[in-house]
């Protein structure tokens, strides 16, 4: 089974330790705690856990961050992939220190798992959004590469043979007068290698039609946090609504089961972590405010994509050579 890196320092209160634990004694999956050794194992003497899949790496703290020292095992072979709860900014910054762009990447994306409508049975409920974060701004064949690697993210971890592609726009206008998107659009509904439905609009993203959406990175990441925070604003509305009147305050108790499960799917810390796709090995950015229970789903995907192949297929995808 894979061994999986995790940066400790990055979650609150050391809960990647308490879900490295569960993880150790719930699956198969190894786990190498990286940071803080002695506040490490002052946790793990409070839990259960298994000492034959759970290793910790100490991190002397001033003079590494745990994301390096995580990342070195994995360029060293102690790990074969890095699970983090940092900022994306500091997670991609350390990615691009120690990792290695596979052949002919351009640029890498910062993924975002997001939840959506399905349109047929069995269609995985997930879709995935890039760039959102890594470069700001990108041009066409950065946007060509985003759905190559989107697509071959989809097809190993979601196990979707052809995924659709969209390239998130205003609207068919500006894909006509903005040469960027004008340029990618041409080339993507070109390219013999996707699944290339057309451009998708804002009111789109949360519906099936799409199982990959690309974007340049500025508008990704505010259509990413648009997303996450849309819930959470009407739950309070309809929450001081109730506080106004009383007939409001019953309303809110007979949908209070409807909006609780809308909060649920819309919920990012739920899914565990997104990819960042481009480098030669597997790394999960997780949420900021992942939970335990995202954090051993972040786990999980993480050795999933490494017993997938990920990198491998997005190598391929691009026409290059395989990664290791």
């Amino acid at each position: 089974m894979p061994t999986i890196a995790l940066d400790v320092l990055g979650s609150p209160n050391l809960e990647m330790v308490r879900a490295a634990a569960r993880i150790s004694v719930s699956t198969s999956i190894e786990c190498l705690l990286v940071g803080d050794e002695g506040r490490i194992q002052a946790v793990l003497d409070e839990i259960e856990y298994n000492p034959e899949q759970l290793g910790v790496q100490p991190c002397a703290i001033g003079t590494e961050t745990a994301l390096s020292a995580g990342l070195r095992a994995v360029t060293s072979g102690d790990a074969d992939a890095m699970v983090s709860a940092s900022s994306a900014h500091d997670c991609i910054a350390a990615c691009a220190r120690a990792l290695g762009l596979l052949p002919g990447v351009r640029r890498p994306a910062l993924a975002a798992v997001y939840p959506r409508q399905t349109e047929y049975p069995g269609q995985d409920r997930l879709a995935l959004l890039l760039d959102t974060g890594a470069s700001p701004r990108c041009g066409p064949a950065e946007l060509v590469q985003y759905a190559l690697m989107g697509a071959a993210y989809a097809r190993r971890i979601s196990k979707i043979a052809a995924p659709r592609v969209g390239l998130l726009a205003m609207g068919r206008d500006m894909v006509r007068f903005d040469e960027i998107l004008s340029a990618a659009n041409t080339a993507l509904a070109a390219h013999p290698g996707l699944t290339y439905v057309g451009e998708v609009e804002g009111h789109e993203l949360v519906r099936g039609r799409v199982d990959v959406i690309v974007c340049e990175g500025m508008v990704g990441s505010v259509a990413a946090g648009l997303i996450e925070g849309l819930t959470s604003a009407l739950v309070d509305v309809a929450r001081a609504a109730g506080e106004q009147r009383l007939v409001w305050r019953v309303g809110m108790r007979l949908f209070a089961e409807g909006i609780e499960r809308v909060q649920a799917l819309t919920d990012f810390g739920h899914y565990g972590g997104a990819p960042i796709l481009g480098f030669d090995r597997v790394f999960i950015k997780c949420h900021a405010k992942a939970d335990g229970t995202a954090l051993q789903n972040a786990i999980k995907l993480a050795a999933k994509a490494v017993r997938d192949g990920v990198p491998a297929g997005i190598a391929a995808a691009l026409g290059g050579p395989t990664a290791p």
